[in-house]
């Protein structure tokens, strides 16, 4: 059974960082790209960054491009988004997902999350001002 469940959320003040983990069970990480995105209530899911299987693969957003990292561990099956600088608009439930399919190992159309099948139940990030 695939899945995932993140951690690392918390409240922390403008400028301040954070690192969110995603932990992953039943399927082999290093053979799937994984996506971070982020929803705050009354807005669709946004899509923040994502990290393809092959090395070196990896895309942001706009409003994330220079303060958020992603990577991976494919060893403990893990990814990780560090967020530095971080700003009030960054409050959200962040999520990590993977998908299946011809897009599996691609970050390709990564910021709709439609494209996405398997979720976590996300982790709240609070950004005080």
């Amino acid at each position: 059974q695939i899945q995932l469940a993140e951690s690392g959320g918390g409240l922390v003040q403008s400028g301040g960082s954070l690192r969110l983990s995603c932990a992953t069970s039943g399927f082999a990480l290093e053979r799937y790209a994984v996506s971070w995105f982020r929803q705050v209530p009354g807005k669709e899911r946004e899509g923040v960054s994502c990290a393809g299987r092959d090395d070196g693969i990896t895309e942001y957003s706009d409003a994330v491009k220079g303060r958020f990292t992603i990577s991976r561990d494919n060893a403990r099956d893990a990814a990780y988004l560090q967020m530095n600088n971080l700003k009030p608009e960054d409050t959200a439930v962040y999520y990590c997902a993977t998908r299946y399919g011809m897009n599996a190992g691609n970050c390709e159309g990564y910021r709709n999350a439609n494209d996405w099948d398997y979720w976590g139940k996300g982790t709240q990030v609070t950004v005080s001002s």
